[in-house]
């Protein structure tokens, strides 16, 4: 049975990491690179986000349950006359969630959160594989507008 109440979104905690691994883990590209069954490196990592002020790892709560999360960085910049930008990053809901428009609640948050940061544009890439995302992300008024490159080290 689906808990009724609305979605508290919060700050992460690394108590929160298992469920926020399995997320992340739970679907066919994220089931290749992620590794739930040893959080180490993701407590590692989760301790240097915290003590970064531009760094915003998020979760979407409810009842007792995590349902959802995002990271959203804050990035200072000299193009654009200087503005300050953000990245939204690892936008997972809980299978049972999707559909229910926690996501887009999520990235208005994101995005409001972003306004307050006095950002000039709110950007973030997606797997070319993850074609209902990029449905997603053009409904919510984001467009395709640059071609990424990544280079594995």
């Amino acid at each position: 049975m689906t808990d009724d109440r609305e979605p508290t979104i919060r700050p992460a905690t690394e108590a929160d990491l298992p469920e926020i691994v399995a997320m992340l883990a739970d679907d066919p590209l994220g089931a290749t690179r992620e590794s739930p069954d040893d959080l180490t490196p993701y407590a590692e990592a989760f301790r240097r986000l915290a003590t970064d002020p531009h760094q915003h790892v998020m979760v979407a709560v409810r009842g007792e349950r995590v349902v959802g999360t995002l990271q959203l960085t804050i990035i200072a910049g000299l193009s654009r006359r200087g503005a300050t930008r953000s990245v939204i990053e690892g936008v997972r809901v809980h299978a049972e969630e999707r559909g229910s428009g926690l996501g887009t609640r999520f990235i208005e948050w994101a995005v409001e959160h972003s306004r307050r940061e006095n950002c000039v544009l709110v950007q973030l890439t997606s797997d070319v594989t993850r074609t209902d995302a990029h449905r997603f992300y053009e409904r919510l008024g984001f467009t395709a507008s640059h071609v990424g490159f990544k280079r594995a080290l």
